[in-house]
């Protein structure tokens, strides 16, 4: 299994306060069948001001630290993108780790606010799509307004982007509601992957095998396999091997 959404990079993000935790965030995705883990810390102005420049040193020192460790993962940069206006001056000067690039688009994970679909992102994401960016959007079965009516990604997903779920959405991790939304962002036939979106052991641990066996039991082999390997290895394209 691939997973595209992770927080393993240690001390700069919501995500493990130290190497220890992040080594143990890694032994786990291990454990759990994971290979290759996108690490996609925050890229959030004013909260979390991390650009390429950083996450480019804290990747290869992380690479170091799981070699000396001797966990077998294989790990690549990305990141999660919040939607703001900065984002598209962080582009310009190339300082937005992508997922990778399908079919001439970079592939970028956008995070939406947890509680609102902004005004105006609608005019963003056709920005980014116009400057051949995919947005892959995280999470959207966790956004309160998609919760109410799915129909509110629509626009998005006709626009050309592509949904990111979270694996313990799909197990019932973050309730019922999430887990029911989630389902009915794939029975609509959108284009749609599994990540873990994982911060640390406790709440937020990286079982992508849970989500795999969601949808395993509702949707059979085919589509799981899909969306947990798939889909994500035409995403990453020459990062995986």
């Amino acid at each position: 299994m691939i997973d595209l959404h992770c927080h393993f990079l240690p001390g700069i993000d919501d995500g493990p306060e130290n190497l220890q935790e992040a080594l143990e965030l890694a032994h786990a995705a291990v454990a759990d069948g994971i290979t290759h883990s996108v690490l996609t810390s925050h890229v959030y102005p004013g909260r979390f001001p991390n650009q390429g420049q950083n996450l480019q040193v804290a990747i290869a020192d992380f690479k170091a630290q799981l070699l000396q460790a001797g966990i077998a993962l294989k790990v690549s940069l990305g990141c999660e993108a919040h939607l703001s206006h900065e984002l598209l001056d962080l582009i310009d000067t190339n300082e937005v780790p992508f997922l990778g690039e399908v079919d001439g688009y970079r592939i970028l994970l956008l995070e939406f606010p947890p509680q609102i679909i902004p005004v105006g992102s609608i005019r963003f994401v056709n920005a980014l799509l116009q400057q051949k960016i995919r947005p892959l959007i995280a999470h959207p079965e966790r956004n309160k307004v998609v919760m109410i009516d799915t129909e509110k990604i629509r626009p998005f997903t006709e626009a050309g982007c592509w949904l990111q779920l979270t694996a313990g959405s799909l197990a019932g991790r973050f309730g019922i509601p999430a887990q029911q939304t989630a389902f009915k962002l794939i029975d609509a036939g959108w284009n749609c992957v599994a990540a873990t979106d994982a911060h640390n052991m406790r709440y937020r641990p990286p079982l992508l095998s849970e989500g795999r066996d969601a949808l395993r039991a509702r949707y059979g082999d085919a589509v799981a396999k899909a969306m947990v390997h798939d889909k994500p290895v035409a995403i990453l394209g020459g990062q995986h091997d």
